[in-house]
């Protein structure tokens, strides 16, 4: 059996197979929808979880947001990447469910994973380090907390955030220079140089 070289990017295969699998999902070929769930689940859960900082709330429109996926795929027109039409899903349903709260929006830490073990004054560094940056993020407003964690912590455009978040490019860009220089203030003493 002869094999073919496929000489696109890895990320051009990756969206490309993405918009394959939603047209597939819109026939309702549930093996695709099942492909789709689980590459989104943890990548959804993750952004949630900075966004939200509701445990329980985060299955909850992780799975609200995949059966809009399952619902709406035969409206998917691929004027965008399959990833910014499923966290701009995520993202609104996240806003109902935040504005819909009438308590206080837990602050769970996240997991803490890759700490070198036989360093316990890095591990102490790390975890003191995570903590005043979750605490500082918690502070800024959600827009500039989305923005912010959506360019650093998911590798998007400020294409894709803004229409993600429905707002001009420009927003974007004056939210991430308002949390930045928010950050940096919060952060200030926070960060060693270490050698």
């Amino acid at each position: 059996m002869e094999r073919r070289f496929d000489a696109r990017p890895a990320a051009a295969r990756t969206e490309q197979d993405e918009a394959g699998l939603v047209e597939r999902v819109a026939t309702g070929d549930r093996r695709a929808f099942e492909t789709l769930y689980r590459a989104y689940h943890p990548r959804l859960a993750r952004f949630l979880q900075r966004m939200t900082r509701s445990t329980p709330l985060i299955e909850e429109i992780v799975n609200d947001t995949l059966l809009v996926v399952w619902r709406k795929a035969a409206t998917f027109n691929g004027s965008s990447k399959v990833s910014t039409w499923i966290f701009a899903i995520a993202y609104r349903r996240a806003c109902k469910s935040l504005q819909a709260l009438d308590e206080p929006v837990d602050a769970g830490s996240d997991e803490r994973e890759g700490i070198e073990a036989d360093r316990p004054d890095w591990q102490l560094a790390h975890v003191q380090l995570t903590g005043a940056v979750h605490a500082a993020l918690a502070q800024l407003p959600l827009a500039q907390r989305t923005a912010f964690q959506l360019t650093f912590y998911h590798d998007m455009s400020y294409t894709e955030i803004a229409e993600i978040m429905e707002c001009p490019v420009n927003t974007i860009k004056t939210r991430l220079f308002h949390a930045r220089k928010r950050l940096a203030v919060l952060l200030e003493g926070q960060i060693e140089v270490r050698s």
